[in-house]
């Protein structure tokens, strides 16, 4: 069970001692007799037992008036308050009444450093910031019941300073950040020497098929993720990674836009919607234009492809289910917020496949139409009913959510690719929902991560649902990703932790 404790010192104002000798502060270790007291100036005892009982009664009143008017008067003194918390990552839940039990005065006034989500301003739109100008691109409606986007500013919460803000806002800590930082430093140890990352090693325990193109937009993703771009700034951890690894991936873009090979087999959709949402993310959080036209063909080959039904599948405009679909509904969400043009056509047509694959009033979701409901694909459905605008409150999204918290995390029946898509919808909901999911992920994920030799930083992959053709890059890009979600997008319906 993880514990908090907390170390209180409250520290009165300090007065000087003066200095030794007579009518000073005694030396302890001084073993001469104090000084003999000075007789003083007025008798006050000898007065009193002179006086009338009226004079006497009228002097106590006196000095009880005047302790009265001091301590009406008195000027506040600021006191420090210094609240240390120390966190013991333990497979477990907080035990937040403990706190309860914390003996502070109630007459100090403590600061607060820490935003609880509840008390922060909504945020219709989870990508969007003050005073912006909304993207309306010429010639093209979004759909009307979906959140405006905001220019230049999408992900704005991968920044150093909102970074920390929302990671500490939204219940990360110190223990999920170093884990984020070490699966970086493993990813950066494998990158190849051409900029690309490989599926199959040089690692252990890597995929049983090669598919470069996707094992480095997987790479990119978990970069970006934590603010980095082929940009790199001052005192950069990870110089030249992204560059390098972008300086290859658009060199194997074809002219119609797609960036997967043909040799992949299936996973050819799955690559071009992950290398889409990389490079319309990238060109969100810089506003490079040289990124703006490879990032439009990648978007215009999304929606070339989009089947009648509104999905996508393995073969470009053939056939639909939903795993494949909600990569592709992640890319056009991503280029709405670069502010890349996206038909409204295409919103419309994924609302109406999801229509085609929901169950239980669309509480669930299914693989494909007529086939049973399943977590994982329950969460990747419910995460896209979020972006095309289903607000918190709405009953089909609260049950859905209610039955998902049935598969909390448990590292002896591993589905990273369920965890990723539940840990955002949770992240969207806020509130009990997704500190219950987060009281658990943020401490096995860490907890599970390799400690120590060649493979530091990373995850394996044995025993996850489909480790096996992903391999540990797979593993670990995508567990990054869940301890990267406090600040690689804000949350739909939710809060800002910092408001500058």
């Amino acid at each position: 069970m993880q514990t908090a404790e907390f170390e209180l010192d409250l520290l009165p104002p300090t007065v000087a001692p003066r200095a030794t000798g007579q009518g000073g502060v005694r030396d302890p270790g001084n073993n001469e007799p104090p000084p003999s007291t000075p007789a003083p100036l007025v008798d006050i005892t000898g007065m009193l037992r002179g006086s009338p009982p009226w004079l006497v009664s009228a002097m106590i009143h006196m000095v009880a008036l005047i302790v009265l008017g001091l301590l009406m008067t008195v000027t506040a003194v600021d006191v420090p308050f210094i609240l240390n918390a120390r966190y013991a990552e333990e497979l477990g839940e907080i035990d937040l009444d403990a706190i309860d039990d914390l003996n502070v005065p109630q007459d100090i006034q403590i600061e607060q450093t820490e935003l609880a989500s509840d008390d922060l301003p909504v945020v219709l739109d989870p990508m969007s910031m003050p005073d912006m100008v909304p993207i309306q691109p010429e010639g093209l409606a979004m759909a009307s019941n979906m959140p405006s986007i905001s220019v230049g500013v999408a992900l704005s919460g991968r920044t150093p300073g909102m970074r920390n803000a929302l990671r500490d806002a939204y219940g990360g800590n110190a223990t999920t950040e170093s884990a984020v930082m070490q699966g970086l430093a493993w990813l950066e140890r494998n990158q190849q020497r051409n900029g690309s990352w490989s599926l199959r090693g040089p690692y252990q325990d890597g995929s049983s098929r090669e598919n470069a193109e996707a094992a480095t937009a997987m790479a990119l993703l978990a970069f970006q993720g934590h603010g980095y771009t082929h940009k790199p700034l001052p005192n950069d951890e990870f110089p030249r990674v992204v560059s390098r690894g972008w300086n290859w991936l658009l060199a194997q873009q074809y002219d119609d836009g797609h960036f997967f090979q043909d040799d992949v087999g299936d996973a050819r959709l799955y690559t071009h919607a992950q290398c889409t949402i990389a490079i319309c993310e990238l060109y969100a959080m810089t506003q490079d234009p040289e990124l703006r036209k490879p990032a439009q063909k990648a978007v215009d080959y999304c929606v070339k492809i989009q089947t009648s039904a509104g999905g996508w599948r393995y073969d470009p405009g053939q056939g639909e289910d939903l795993s494949v679909t909600g990569w592709f509904a992640m890319a056009l969400q991503s280029a709405r917020m670069a502010g890349l043009e996206v038909p409204s056509d295409s919103f419309k047509r994924l609302s109406e496949y999801l229509d085609s694959v929901e169950k239980e009033y669309g509480s669930r979701y299914s693989y494909q139409p007529r086939q049973g409901a399943t977590p994982a694909m329950t969460a990747e459905g419910l995460l896209c009913r979020q972006y095309l605008g289903w607000e918190r409150d709405d009953q089909r999204l609260q049950e859905g959510v209610a039955w998902l918290l049935n598969f909390l995390p448990e590292w002896d029946e591993r589905n990273v690719y369920q965890w990723y898509y539940t840990t955002q919808v949770m992240h969207h909901m806020e509130g009990s929902a997704w500190q219950k999911w987060n009281s658990v992920m943020r401490q096995l994920l860490p907890d599970r991560q390799e400690k120590r030799g060649r493979e530091r930083g990373s995850w394996d992959p044995n025993g996850d649902r489909w480790g096996s053709q992903g391999g540990r890059l797979y593993t670990t890009c995508l567990s990054i990703y869940m301890l990267e979600v406090y600040y690689r997008h804000l949350p739909i319906y939710g809060r800002l932790a910092v408001e500058q």
